[in-house]
Order: C-alpha cells, then sequence, then structure tokens
C-alpha cells in the first residue's frame, strides 16, 4: 500500500459518518436549545447584517468592524469547494445531495454562530490592545482546557500550509495555465507578493482587504450564474425537483448513466456542505473574535448570514447552473464540470468560473494565513508570528508548482481533526451561548457603555 493509499485511507475514516454525524448532530442541538432562532428571528438577523454591511463602526473592544470580520471569515469559507466541491457532490451523490447540503446549512448556522458567540466572549487582549480569539481561547478561558486549545492550534497551524495556502495556489496556478497559458511559478511568485503585502499588515489590513474583494468576487460570480438562469428559467423548475426527489429516492443507472442511493445523496451532501461552509470547524470564530460589537451575540448572527450566504446562495447557484445546463450528466470530472456548465450557459461563461476561481482561492489564503499565524502564537507567543509569515509566503510559491496530492489529502486529516476539540468546546459551552442569546434578544438594541471586556453571563 502507497504512502498515498493510506492517507487516502485515513481521510475517509476521518471524515467518515461519526464526525459527520458529531457535526450536524451539535448543529441540531444548538439549534434544539436556541430554539431555532436561525428561523425565528432570520428577519431580525438579516435586518442586521445583510442591510448593515457598509455601516461605519467605531472600532473600540476590537480591531475591526463587524462586516470586515464576516469579509475575513467569508474570504476563508467561499473557496473552491463552493464550486468544485458542489460539483463533486453532484457527481458523487447526484442532485438530491444538493438537498442534503441544505439540511447540514440551515443548522449549521447556529454552529457558526455559537462559534462567533464564544470567540467574543472568552477572547483576550493583548498589551498591546490586538484583541484575539477563536475555539483555543474557549476551550482555555471558558473551559480551563488550555492543553485541548493547544491540540486544536496545532491541527489549525498545520492545516494552514495546505488547505489555506499551497491547495489554494496550486489551484489558481493550475487554472491559470490551463485556461491563459501563464506559467505556473510566474502565478505563485504575484499570488505571493499581493498576499505579502496585504497579510504584513495583520488583520486591520487583511480585513480592510477583504471588506472590498469579498462582495466584489461573490456578485462577479453570482451574477454570471443569475444570467444563465435567466436565460434557463424554464428548466430551474425541472432542476428543484430533481434535488428534493433524488434526495429520498434512488436513482437507477440508465444506459452509460451512473446511479445513486439515498445514503449516497446524504452522505455526499453533508460531507461537502459541512466542508464548504466549515461550520464546526472552528476556523472562521478566529476572524470573529477581532470585531468590534457591544455584545458577543451581536457579532453571532453575522455566523447565521455567513452559513447563509456561503451555502444556500453561492452553492445553490452553482448547482443550478450545473442542473439546468445537463453538463454533469456527461462530464465526470468535478474541477471541469462547473466550467462546462457556465459555457454551455453562454460563450464565455467559462472565464467566469476561470476569474471566480482565482478569487476565491487568493481571498482564502489570506484568511487563512491569519487563523494559522494566531494558532501559531497561541502555543509558542507573539514573537513566533513574524516566522509564521516568513515561512507561508513561499510555500505559495511552492504549491502553485508542484503536485499536491498527499499534501491535499494531509491538510484534509487535519482540517477534519480540528472539528473534535472545537465541537467539545461548542457542547460543553451551549449553556453559556443560550444564556447570552437570551440576554441579547431581551434588547437587542442596547449599547454596552462599560470599558470592561465582556465575559459570559454567569
Amino acid at each position: 500500500m502507497t504512502f498515498g493509499e493510506i492517507l487516502g485511507k485515513i481521510n475517509t475514516f476521518v471524515w467518515g459518518l461519526p464526525l459527520l454525524i458529531l457535526l450536524l448532530g451539535t448543529g441540531i442541538y444548538l439549534s434544539i436549545r436556541l430554539k431555532f432562532i436561525s428561523f425565528t428571528k432570520f428577519g431580525f438577523i438579516m435586518k442586521n447584517t445583510l442591510f448593515k454591511m457598509f455601516d461605519k463602526h467605531d472600532v473600540e473592544e476590537g480591531q475591526i468592524s463587524p462586516f470586515q470580520a464576516l469579509s475575513t471569515a467569508l474570504a476563508a469559507t467561499v473557496g473552491t469547494g463552493n464550486i468544485v466541491g458542489v460539483a463533486g457532490a453532484i457527481l458523487i451523490g447526484g442532485p438530491g445531495s444538493v438537498f442534503w447540503m441544505w439540511f447540514a446549512a440551515l443548522f449549521g448556522m447556529l454552529t457558526k454562530s455559537s462559534e462567533a458567540t464564544l470567540a467574543i466572549a472568552y477572547r483576550e487582549t493583548k498589551p498591546n490592545g490586538e484583541v484575539v480569539g477563536g475555539p483555543m481561547y474557549y476551550l482555555k478561558n471558558g473551559l480551563n482546557m488550555e492543553w485541548l486549545g493547544k491540540v486544536f492550534a496545532f491541527l489549525g497551524m498545520f492545516a494552514t500550509f495546505g488547505i489555506g495556502n499551497s491547495v489554494q495556489s496550486n489551484a489558481i496556478s493550475n487554472v491559470l495555465f490551463e485556461n491563459f497559458s501563464i506559467p505556473k511559478l510566474v502565478t505563485g511568485i504575484v499570488v505571493a507578493i499581493i498576499v505579502f503585502l496585504v497579510v504584513i499588515g495583520g488583520i486591520k489590513r487583511i480585513g480592510s482587504f477583504t471588506e472590498k474583494l469579498v462582495p466584489i468576487m461573490a456578485a462577479f460570480y453570482i451574477v454570471g450564474a443569475i444570467i444563465i438562469l435567466i436565460m434557463r428559467a424554464n428548466k430551474i423548475g425541472p432542476a428543484f425537483g430533481q434535488i428534493f426527489k433524488y434526495a429520498f429516492t434512488a436513482r437507477a443507472a440508465v444506459g452509460g448513466g451512473i446511479g445513486y442511493t439515498v445514503m449516497m445523496a446524504m452522505r455526499s451532501g453533508v460531507a461537502r456542505g459541512v466542508f464548504t461552509n466549515e461550520a464546526g470547524l472552528g476556523s472562521s470564530p478566529i476572524a470573529h473574535a477581532a470585531a468590534t460589537t457591544d455584545h458577543p451575540v451581536r457579532q453571532g448572527i453575522w455566523g447565521v448570514f455567513e452559513v447563509f450566504i456561503d451555502t444556500i446562495v453561492v452553492c445553490t447557484m452553482t448547482a443550478l447552473v450545473i442542473l439546468t445546463t445537463g453538463a454533469w450528466e456527461a462530464e465526470p470530472n468535478a474541477a471541469y464540470l462547473v466550467a462546462d456548465s457556465f459555457e454551455q450557459g453562454f460563450s464565455g461563461g467559462r472565464y467566469i468560473v476561470t476569474i471566480g476561481l482565482v478569487l476565491f482561492a487568493l481571498s482564502t489564503i489570506l484568511s487563512w494565513e491569519y487563523y494559522g499565524e494566531t494558532c501559531a502564537r497561541f502555543i509558542f507567543g507573539d514573537k513566533v508570528g513574524k516566522v509564521y509569515k516568513i515561512v507561508f509566503i513561499p510555500i505559495v510559491v511552492i504549491g502553485a508548482t508542484i503536485e499536491l496530492d498527499s499534501v491535499w489529502l494531509i491538510a484534509e486529516i487535519m482540517n477534519g481533526l480540528m472539528a473534535i476539540p472545537n465541537l467539545i468546546g461548542l457542547l460543553l459551552l451551549s449553556g453559556v451561548v443560550v444564556k447570552l442569546t437570551r440576554d441579547f434578544f431581551k434588547d437587542p438594541e442596547r449599547i454596552r457603555t462599560s470599558d470592561e471586556e465582556w465575559r459570559p453571563l454567569t
């Protein structure tokens, strides 16, 4: 058995049914305890997120605005998984997998919200005024389990070099080489320079950059998808019909077609959904922790919005384009499926996917550098920050120029293992989330005047 085959088996085990059940089960448990506020308070959440995205905030107990924190988190979350991941789910589990992707997202909303809430509640302010937080801090300060926080940080630190760096630069270099014949080394160097110029300024510069990039890249991709869907409006209804039908009904193989079972659809949809929006994995609360806010839950509701945009909007757009064009019946390669679907929509449509992949992957690199650096600093202290950047930047170039099959598998394994300590923290601190949520919704519009760092209710 080769090293790659061993990694493949480990990856299949880590991302197997036990972890998926734990991730989905945590979302369901939190949704019940929080009385499904992602549904009952959905109007309030949209009013205070979607319609306040560009409000200016005075940064006090935090370093960046709530929208900048969201943009940094979305920059990492809205990535190649929203394009290639959705295509892979449909190829593995059929159209029904999209339904189970939605299902996982609807419960993942309050998982992500709880992560952001706890990140604010247990964050720390360093002597220089820098604010840091994330799963390692709520494990340390909320549960007195610093050792488990270090386990999470160790996994996050190394996962960043793969899933948040080399894998992303590799995706950028490949797509630009295939479509524009740009040498991979040139792409790697240019991307590394851009990343260096942004991350050298820390979370403030990352937040400032992503708040401009994320709306542009999301709008660019979504508008391209909407154009195709308008042109194929008569096929949208049947596409939804396929999604709901094959979520609960097996699809037999006909001719050269592939058959799908309900279990295949469910497993593929849930797995890709969780992998795409990262609810429960513990990455995005590291960004949310830096936001200025008067109450932990006020930032927490941005977590609901994050999952909504990532999965319910962007992933659904990708899925509908694939299903309405019918390309999924003939193209077995996920990497080419979305490009073929957009190209069938209109001539030159593949360039929408090309540019989308480049922007999505670039934004992911920027956010994950901050995630990985924060994890490294939690273990080794603040002085390691500069060293981490020095190591991180060259890996962008290396990743762009070499094959990464083993690196991808190791990164996925690390990413999956990150979820375990994070979910322990979420479940054991769920009572704190409930108390904070009740407190917030008693009077959501109040502004705290105290200069003291916020701490959970006791």
